[in-house]
């Protein structure tokens, strides 16, 4: 008796791979089938004659295995495999291949990766603006890693900051708490914080919930509502300052091939587009801000259709986009600062800070956490092992739906938490029993619905 492998799945005419594979078919996700190897796949499990043996050729032992070959998807952490170096395993990551060292995908890739930094153009020192009022801007939510930003940039850079912080419904009291510390701690930030009304908010998280299976439309929703006063106030730089192992998953995700993240590095590419612009009689754009408005422009209008035919298109960018475009009132002022900043060339340049390099090479969350609620009146969160997301008390809705999707086979996008806690375990910005105790106690990692799902519903009934 012939079986289709575990986390294979039936698709158009092709066969899709549920999980992330190791080397050297990490990628490797897609099989095209002939059609009569679709026929005979949709007979399985059965009997396979010797001519449709032949017919299957290389799928057999691979893609249609006989049961005593056949895997199994763990129901629990506790039935889960581990890989050997980092706590990636194959229940928080269905599918997890691993090698003959017992090392998972992430960390038998480390030193491939090592170099892979960030999808915008790295930026650790600024000079001050002789244009604007600010120097830099950065998205505040209160949690850990923005928190860190706002004090590297303003206290150790001596940047004039303007901090912008959209208020949802599920923000953390300990995230309110952070953001009134930070305003007493830091004297040369400004702070703009901005609320979406109740009725347009609830139209946007219904469809991207029916979507999605949660409401999570962070960043998105701030960059649109907060780019027209970016660039009216002419502010030279937009900094994000993401979590290194949040920057590495976008590639093990299959979001970002690794020209993504040397494209702004790319004198070559860079001189053809503001060829470009300059025959069109724009000015041509300075590092940063091609992915700038790249950005927004995806938020205005959809995903760029190369990107999704090279298959790197982004499923949660793509329903949140869905979902903001409910409300067309909100789009609209982001189009008009689209077309004036790209007319003007006053385009805030979109860059990351490297956390591990201005902590001296290792961004450790712990000595983060000391140096924040020493310096900026940081709240840590009351569940204590909590290391990722600290500012949203729902976050373990989004974790849950993007989780069970994924192990239902129900998108090809695997779990950003877990290949978050995964790749920071391996990197040691979390040590392993920290890593392991969130699993079981922070995070969504599991077959039944967490109450945090609840208070979504609750919100837009």
């Amino acid at each position: 008796m012939f079986y289709l492998q575990n986390r294979w799945k039936l698709e158009n005419g092709r066969l899709r791979y549920y999980g992330l594979r190791n080397k050297p078919y990490m990628f490797k996700n897609v099989v095209k089938l002939t059609k009569s190897q679709e026929r005979i796949v949709k007979n399985l499990p059965c009997e396979l004659s010797d001519a449709e043996i032949k017919t299957m050729k290389d799928l057999i032992g691979k893609q249609v295995v006989k049961s005593e070959e056949l895997r199994a998807t763990p129901k629990s952490l506790k039935d889960a495999r581990f890989c050997k170096t980092c706590i990636a395993n194959d229940f928080i990551i269905a599918g997890l291949e691993f090698d003959k060292n017992g090392q998972c995908p992430m960390c038998a890739t480390k030193n491939e990766t090592k170099h892979l930094k960030s999808v915008v153009p790295v930026k650790n020192t600024f000079e001050h603006s002789k244009k604007s009022r600010f120097d830099v801007a950065v998205f505040y939510t209160g949690g850990k890693d923005s928190t860190y930003l706002l004090y590297y940039l303003s206290k150790v850079l001596d940047l004039k900051v303007l901090a912008l912080t959209w208020e949802l419904p599920f923000m953390s009291n300990c995230a309110r708490q952070s953001i009134e510390g930070a305003k007493k701690s830091l004297s040369n930030v400004e702070f703009i914080i901005r609320k979406v009304a109740d009725e347009d908010l609830k139209k946007i998280y219904k469809r991207l919930y029916s979507t999605a299976g949660n409401t999570c439309a962070c960043p998105s929703l701030a960059y649109i509502l907060f780019y027209p006063e970016l660039v009216a106030n002419k502010v030279p730089y937009f900094v994000a300052g993401n979590e290194p192992a949040q920057l590495v998953g976008l590639y093990y995700n299959h979001m970002a091939p690794k020209i993504a993240y040397t494209f702004g590095n790319n004198k070559f590419l860079n001189a053809i587009i503001n060829l470009g612009r300059i025959l069109t009689l724009r000015p041509p754009l300075k590092r940063g801000q091609f992915h700038t408005l790249a950005t927004m422009r995806q938020l205005a209008y959809g995903d760029n259709f190369i990107k999704n035919l090279a298959g790197y298109g982004n499923q949660l960018v793509q329903k949140v986009v869905d979902a903001i475009h409910q409300v067309p009132s909100i789009v609209k002022p982001l189009k008009r600062a689209i077309r004036s900043s790209s007319l003007s060339g006053n385009i805030p340049a979109f860059v990351q800070v490297d956390l591990n390099e201005i902590c001296g090479g290792h961004y450790d969350w712990r000595k983060i956490k000391d140096l924040i609620i020493s310096q900026c009146g940081w709240v840590a969160p009351e569940k204590t092992d909590k290391g990722l997301h600290t500012s949203c008390n729902i976050e373990k809705c989004k974790e849950y739906s993007q989780f069970i999707r994924f192990y239902n086979m129900e998108s090809n996008m695997i779990p950003f938490s877990a290949l978050e806690i995964s790749l920071a375990s391996r990197d040691k910005a979390i040590t392993r029993e920290e890593a392991i105790a969130e699993l079981n106690s922070a995070l969504g990692f599991s077959l039944d619905e967490p109450p945090e799902c609840a208070i979504t519903k609750e919100y837009i009934k």
